[in-house]
């Protein structure tokens, strides 16, 4: 039996941070799906499908890793792709209070799924997409942080924005 586990986030935009999760994880399970959550309480940046093909040509090379979207409760999209765990990274201590309360939330709304958590590498440990975001849209350097193509895309995205 294959160990598949769902990796859910925004990913608005994905970072260099999330691919390390990514890949840490490839190399730990039989299937990870990266999961683009529609998250009705945020304004992203980038449309769902901008994120999906973010992800997709980011992890073009990893043979294990699949690339989805959905809405609505963690657990039960888990559940209805058979999966049989949860992926969340954690930069900091900061992130684990949060973290950890989600993690019990989806524990009682479903207690065949379990959450791993991963700490992310020390590099990017003050990584965020909003960080990423605020420092691309006042032209910040951030090419080692996001993938080449998503520096484009932001870049893009801001500069267009900023004429206006």
């Amino acid at each position: 039996m294959s160990k598949k586990i769902v990796y859910p986030g925004s990913f608005d935009p994905v970072t260099n941070g999330h691919l390390d999760i990514v890949e840490r994880a490839a190399n730990i399970f039989d299937e990870v799906i990266v999961s683009v959550f529609c998250n009705p309480n945020k304004e992203p940046v980038f449309t769902m499908e901008e994120r999906v093909k973010m992800l997709k040509k980011a992890t073009k090379d990893f043979k294990n890793v699949k690339i989805d979207s959905f809405s609505g409760l963690t657990t039960k999209y888990v559940h209805s792709i058979g999966g049989e765990a949860i992926l969340r990274g954690l930069r900091a201590v900061s992130d684990f209070e949060g973290e950890f309360q989600m993690a019990s939330m989806n524990k009682h709304l479903d207690d065949e799924i379990e959450t791993i958590f991963l700490m992310t590498d020390t590099k990017y440990a003050f990584l965020s997409s909003s960080v990423i975001k605020e420092a691309a849209y006042f032209d910040g350097n951030i090419k080692d942080l996001v993938p080449d193509f998503v520096y484009q895309m932001l870049r893009n995205k801001f500069v267009e924005e900023n004429k206006g």
